[in-house]
This record gives structure tokens, sequence and C-alpha cells, in this order.
């Protein structure tokens, strides 16, 4: 083979593990966008504690759209490891989130980690962080807790599960989205409480790991159903429970499950 002929070889070998290269996404973030762009990790690096919950994180972005409660990109997760608050980034569909989206914030709302925007709820999550021990927090659009907060102040307590949330569960008032207004009103009615109604507009619950934020975001969907369910009869009212029956779940629930 030619001198010539050889350079040649190398030289398309060269090009082409150039192109795979730029196609695979930069250790610390970097990724190619359609049209060539790069999109660059703005600040800091992501530890091993923070990968971990990041997938957790998009696994349970994920099941808010199978289960139902959210459509599209609407809702929004969170979870905090140590004094960063890792969130699901605004307007990106969670089948497509990959280790390297890894966003988050401290607690003052500056992103410390990733490129792309935080959720517009941004507010909503981390008013939550700062005046609760709350380790997670799970916002969605589901349909009858949505529907009910159009309807009452407050969840009549159809079902001892409310005690898990801390009592009957009330109705924030209305505000737009992402507004410090919205936020405020949210923390008053989470008061004693770990999850409330967005007035036309959806569910907060928190919780001291994910599994149990979103565990209870579940519970306050199912009740908001049980209540719309049992209410529907016609000239009928469904049963409700005392303070005093909620009381006595509270203090059986505290004993429930695997402990040791």
């Amino acid at each position: 083979m030619s001198e010539r002929h050889g350079g040649r070889r190398d030289e398309r070998r060269a090009a082409e593990d150039e192109a795979r290269a730029a196609d695979r996404p930069r250790r610390g973030g970097g990724r190619r966008e359609p049209g060539g762009a790069r999109r660059e990790r703005r600040v800091g690096a992501v530890s091993g504690e923070e990968a971990h919950a990041w997938a957790a994180l998009v696994g349970a972005a994920r099941r808010t759209v199978s289960d139902g409660f959210v459509v599209g990109t609407s809702g929004n997760v969170s979870v905090r490891v140590g004094a960063t608050v890792l969130v699901t980034p605004s307007g990106v569909p969670y089948d497509r989130l990959t280790p390297d989206d890894v966003t988050g914030v401290d607690l003052a709302g500056r992103q410390v980690l990733g490129a792309l925007a935080p959720t517009s709820e941004l507010p909503l999550h981390l008013a939550v962080y700062r005046t609760t021990g709350a380790r997670a927090v799970v916002h969605t659009h589901a349909v009858h807790a949505t529907a009910v907060s159009t309807l009452v102040d407050e969840l009549p307590p159809i079902h001892y599960m409310a005690a898990a949330l801390g009592g009957p569960v009330r109705v924030a008032p209305y505000a737009t989205y992402g507004t410090d207004e919205l936020a405020g009103n949210m923390l008053r009615a989470l008061d004693g409480r770990t999850g409330c109604l967005l007035q036309n507009h959806g569910t907060v619950t928190h919780g001291t790991t994910l599994d149990q934020a979103y565990d209870r975001t579940a519970q306050l969907e199912w009740m908001c159903r049980l209540w719309l369910t049992a209410s529907s009869l016609p000239g009928r009212s469904p049963n409700l429970l005392s303070a005093g029956h909620l009381a006595e779940a509270a203090d059986r629930l505290r004993s429930y499950g695997q402990h040791g």
C-alpha cells in the first residue's frame, strides 16, 4: 500500500473518530443539540449521591405521567440532597430526561447544577424546603384532586387516611402558577399538613423520602376520587369522620408498617 493511500485512510479514520466523539455527551454534562449547537453544563459537578437521587426523581416524574397524575410536562418533582434541591426542568418531557440533565439549585434559587432551566414552580418547592424538614416534594395536576379544589375549601374527611396527611386537607386559594403568592397560599394550607390542594390547579405533597411524598400524592388523589364518587348519588350525602376519628387513626398510623 502506498504511503499516499495509507495517509488518506488515516485521515478518514481520524475524521470518523472525531464525528463519533462529537455525538457523545461530554463528561460533565455537555451534549450536542439538533443543528450542532452544544449545550454545556453551566455550573457544578454531580456527586454520586446527587446522581442516585436524580435517577429516582426522573423515575417518579415518569410515574406521574403513567399514573395519570399529569399530562405532558405539567407537574414537577424535587428532591433535597444536602443544601441542593434537584428539580425537574421546565418544559422537558420526562421520558427524554437523561443522567446528563441533572438540574439543581440552592435554597436561594441559584442554579448550581445543570444547563436546563428549573421548573417554573421553583418558588413552590423552595418554600416547602425552607419551612419544613421535607426531603422531597411532588406537585401534580391530578384530575379528581383538581376537581375537588374547585368545589370546596377543604376536602371533607371521607376516609381515615386523611390522618396520614396531618388532618383534613385544605385548599390553597388560587394564584398564578410560579408566583410567590401561590407559594405563600400553599404554605398556609400546608400548616400542620404534609399535603394540600391548590385551587383550580392541583396537588402538593411532601415527605422525608421521595417514595413517601409520592405515596401521599396517590392517597390524596384517591381520597378526592372517593369523595366525588360518594357525593354523586342524588339525595344522599356521604358519612364523614370526626376529628376524634382522625386523631385515633393518626395514633394507629404511627405504628403502622415494619419497624426495627
